[in-house]
């Protein structure tokens, strides 16, 4: 396989809908179409970086959940990023809300990736700190739920959760900002706003009240917003020309760091709303076909 056919296959192996979400409603006009380019272009960014480092940003909180707290969807795949380029000499720093932030600093700490994990900070005002100038090449918004019209944010159901997530839009729209990176599944996460929102409405149920208005300069859509960054990670070692560890896409490895961070965040499944190392209300062998796809291509 070539570098571009191998860039279309990881992008392939996990733009599928299994929650039925509606991201592929509409054939013609939908999520994925609205985005093709930006999964290569998003690789290519963090490639052609001077000195890589990357802001992540993720938290998506669950209110109706046991316990309340913020879901698997999105910290898992921040984790795999700190997990898979440091060896590239990409740099990464984890951003969550307090509550969220306990499951990123258990799992580096645990296994000893070489990231970071921070809390965010407000002022008096309620306005989250903006990184220092130049800090980060990049900044990516993974899973984390951003403000609509009305500049509330709201789950995929429509329920208000802005009381408990902190505005980090500040950073994504920021005049002088890194470039930004969205990775999302739902239309209602920080990035969704590059799509227009005439598509949203036509292919995500609540899409007119939820859709979230800020874009990034380039998104990933996937069916699991963990997957996206799967790809991501991926697509950069494809670019780089570079074989992965080889426990870096183990199913197994990536369920043992799932069940500490559910433990010790706590974190709970988005779609169950229940502490379970599960994501999005999939069964872990349905979760993890495109993890093991992506392997297959990395292997090829």
């Amino acid at each position: 396989m070539t570098t571009d056919e191998k860039l279309a296959a990881i992008l392939a192996a996990v733009q599928i809908d299994p929650g039925n979400r509606g991201l592929a409603r509409d054939p013609h006009d939908n999520l994925f179409t609205a985005t093709a380019g930006d999964f290569q272009a998003a690789c290519q960014s963090i490639v052609k970086a001077e000195k890589p480092h990357l802001g992540v940003v993720t938290g998506f909180f669950i209110p109706s959940s046991s316990p309340p707290a913020f879901e698997t969807d999105g910290p898992l795949g921040a984790i795999f990023l700190a997990r898979a380029l440091p060896a590239l000499s990409i740099a990464v720093t984890l951003y969550s809300e307090p509550k969220g932030h306990r499951s990123h600093a258990v799992a580096i700490r645990q296994f000893g990736f070489s990231a970071q994990a921070e809390s965010l900070v407000v002022d008096s005002n309620g306005v989250v700190a903006l990184p220092s100038e130049n800090r980060f090449s990049h900044l990516i918004a993974l899973e984390r739920g951003g403000p609509a019209v009305d500049n509330r944010c709201y789950t995929m159901r429509g329920r208000d959760i802005s009381h408990e997530m902190l505005p980090v839009r500040t950073w994504f729209e920021a005049p002088q900002r890194a470039p930004s990176i969205g990775i999302g599944d739902g239309g209602n996460e920080v990035g969704m706003g590059k799509i227009p929102h005439e598509t949203i409405v036509k292919n995500i149920p609540n899409g007119d009240q939820i859709h979230c208005r800020v874009p990034t300069d380039h998104l990933i859509v996937a069916g699991v917003s963990n997957w996206g960054a799967y790809a991501l990670a991926a697509g950069i070692y494809v670019l780089r020309g570079v074989k992965p560890p080889t426990d870096l896409f183990d199913p197994d490895r990536e369920r043992e760091i799932l069940e500490v961070m559910v433990r010790e965040g706590p974190l709970v499944d988005g779609v169950t709303g229940q502490q379970t190392a599960t994501v999005d209300g999939l069964s872990w062998d349905e979760y993890v076909k495109p993890l093991v796809r992506i392997r297959e291509i990395l292997e090829a």
